[in-house]
């Protein structure tokens, strides 16, 4: 073997190593890609400015059932179409805030805890990952996005991640998770007129007067104060019929005792009984001329069980009895146990977001964060990536058709979430906080619908 032959080889292997091997170069794919260890296919397609679907395309193999991608696989890199290429990233630049966001790049940054030291970091992870997966999607749109992630642990020196210059031209950040980053933060978004999404629970006085802040998280006695006023629309023409379950762990006395205290100042006559009762007992809390509404003072699954099986045997009995059910947003992980039961007796559960499985769009997205990441969701509710997805494509398609007086407000743009609606409502002279709330109902008809407020 020649010397010269010696050397194309060598070249040839460095380039399958690193990239692009030029002597694969078609009127549409541009070269090759050799798969490095750890490497994912939602980060390769966005090393070459691809959507996911386009590097799929140009390698067919990938659309088997079960392929993984390992080390050492030589993909084909296409040209990409003509919406990845508007969309593709930009580098931060010094213009000034007088420039338009719809414009150009929207500039995001991330300062959550993103390691895998604790769940902290790894639902937040599992979170992050969701934003980039929407930072894909919309590219199809042509929405390019800047994204900049910082680790913003529980001992992050902010004051550190604030100092980067790209920290300061972001148009949008999401954080923190952490209650004592929130007054640092604060202060740096209105001094840069940058808008902050604070996505879970965490203490935020500044939303009181801080314009900039979003807060998604709706604290219990919001939510409480919400369900019961929706619950006093929705069932202003059924029976109630509160029963106790002898839980001494339960946590839903605070609901039952608000909601019958709006039942009484209306006048409204409602049933007590217990799951103790005897059968006849039972029955006598329930109307034979108006529908029953059930509620329980318990949202464990075992009491849940034991409520469903004397209701079948009441209907049993008085099959003439109209019976619905009105449960608590831990019902949904109850769903393998209990569907039956929650079509049969017409359930409605108070949530704030709906993880549905079987619907399509989640099962899209929970293939793709497959392909991408090559693990799945963490089995929780709600999911933390379609969290994240549904949060940055919220906002980013909300800067990008309204600029930076995007305020989040209802009807604004006729985004279907996967998982988490958002919709907000000024705070006084404030920032802006949540006020989604809805109803997942189980009709006998097995149907699941949402009905949205």
């Amino acid at each position: 073997m020649t010397r010269l032959l010696r050397y194309c080889l060598l070249l040839v292997t460095f380039f399958l190593a690193v990239g692009i091997a030029s002597a694969q170069v078609t009127d549409s794919i541009r070269g090759l890609h050799k798969v490095k260890k750890k490497e994912t296919i939602f980060g390769i397609s966005r090393m070459y400015g691809l959507s996911i679907e386009e590097l799929i395309q140009a390698n067919p193999e990938m659309k088997t059932p079960g392929y993984e991608l390992k080390k050492g696989t030589v993909l084909q890199i296409p040209y990409p179409g003509k919406a990845a290429v508007a969309s593709q990233p930009v580098q931060s630049t010094s213009k000034s805030r007088a420039d338009d966001v719809r414009d150009r790049a929207i500039r995001l940054g991330v300062m959550l805890p993103l390691h895998d030291l604790n769940g902290d970091g790894k639902r937040m992870t599992e979170y992050y990952r969701g934003v980039l997966m929407a930072c894909d999607s919309l590219k199809k749109l042509g929405i390019s996005v800047d994204v900049h992630a910082w680790n913003a642990a529980e001992d992050a020196d902010m004051l550190k991640i604030l100092k980067d210059k790209a920290a300061a031209e972001c148009d949008l950040i999401i954080g923190p998770l952490y209650s004592k980053q929130v007054a640092l933060l604060s202060d740096f978004v209105q001094e840069h007129d940058i808008r902050l999404v604070i996505p879970f629970s965490i203490n935020a006085p500044q939303l009181a007067t801080n314009r900039n802040i979003f807060q998604v998280w709706q604290s219990p006695t919001e939510i409480n104060e919400t369900t019961i006023t929706r619950f006093m629309e929705r069932f202003k023409k059924y029976h109630p019929v509160i029963i106790d379950c002898n839980d001494s762990t339960s946590r839903k006395g605070t609901f039952t005792t608000g909601l019958r205290r709006q039942l009484e100042q209306r006048g409204i006559v409602y049933s007590l009984t217990s799951l103790k009762s005897g059968e006849e007992e039972f029955s006598k809390a329930f109307s034979r001329k108006e529908r029953n509404v059930v509620i329980l003072n318990t949202a464990r699954s075992q009491e849940l069980g034991v409520a469903f099986a004397k209701l079948n045997g009441l209907k049993h009995t008085y099959p003439e009895l109209e019976i619905s059910m009105f449960g608590y947003t831990e019902w949904l992980m109850y769903n393998r146990a209990h569907l039956e039961n929650y079509y049969k007796f017409d359930t409605y559960i108070p949530s704030v977001f709906y993880y549905n499985p079987v619907s399509p769009a989640t099962q899209r997205f929970q293939q793709k964060y497959r392909w991408n990441f090559h693990a799945d969701m963490q089995s929780v509710q709600p999911r933390f990536a379609i969290t994240g997805f549904d949060h940055a494509y919220f906002f980013l398609r909300g800067l990008n058709k309204y600029g930076m007086k995007f305020n989040g407000a209802k009807g604004m743009f006729g985004y279907l979430p996967i998982q988490t609606a958002l919709q907000f409502e000024r705070y006084g002279n404030g920032g802006l906080r949540n006020r989604t709330f809805l109803f997942v109902h189980y009709t006998p008809d097995h149907v699941i619908e949402t009905i949205n407020y």
